[in-house]
């Protein structure tokens, strides 16, 4: 049992490797107009719902960061976060609508599996109609690329304010 005179030790914050930002100002600019125009349209909830099941997979800890900041800011719920990484076995938390881009964004991040398949593309095509689905695909893309950059130049979680980059 811990006591409140006993201190918690936890591992050391690692620095990001390279402050990408700055040494490639436009491409951050671009990326941030980019992001800007990509979600467009859609409702915010699950604009952050596809921005965290990407950077789950992804294993990007900064967006992952960030992103259940901007869903909880939102109004999404603790609980429907908690579940996303389970999202197939809780899917009673969740529309069909929501199940559909959840669904597609697996398939358009986890490319090494192959083609988005057929029935994963027409379940989201039934839910979306083509500007809503074109938008959607264009979330899933650019927070993948945000994942790469995140992940390559190890940028540090736990500091993000929700809105801070919004």
């Amino acid at each position: 049992m811990t006591t409140a005179q006993e201190t918690v030790t936890y591992a050391a914050e690692e620095a990001p490797r390279l402050p990408w930002t700055e040494h490639a100002p436009d491409v951050y600019k671009a990326m941030v107009r980019l992001d800007s125009v990509a979600k467009r349209g859609l409702d915010p909830k699950l604009y952050e719902l596809v921005k965290i099941r990407a950077s789950q997979l992804n294993h990007c800890a900064f967006c992952l960061d960030m992103h259940t900041k901007d869903a909880l800011a939102a109004g999404e719920s603790v609980e429907r976060i908690v579940q996303l990484s389970a999202w197939q076995e809780s899917r009673h938390f969740y529309t069909e609508k929501e199940l559909a881009a959840i669904e597609l964004t697996e398939a358009v991040t986890v490319l090494t599996d192959g083609f988005v398949p057929e029935e994963v593309y027409e379940r989201a095509a039934g839910h979306f109609e083509g500007a809503e689905l074109a938008q959607l695909v264009a979330a899933i893309t650019v927070i993948n690329a945000w994942n790469r950059f995140g992940v390559t130049f190890r940028m540090t979680p736990g500091h993000y304010q929700p809105g801070q980059h919004g």
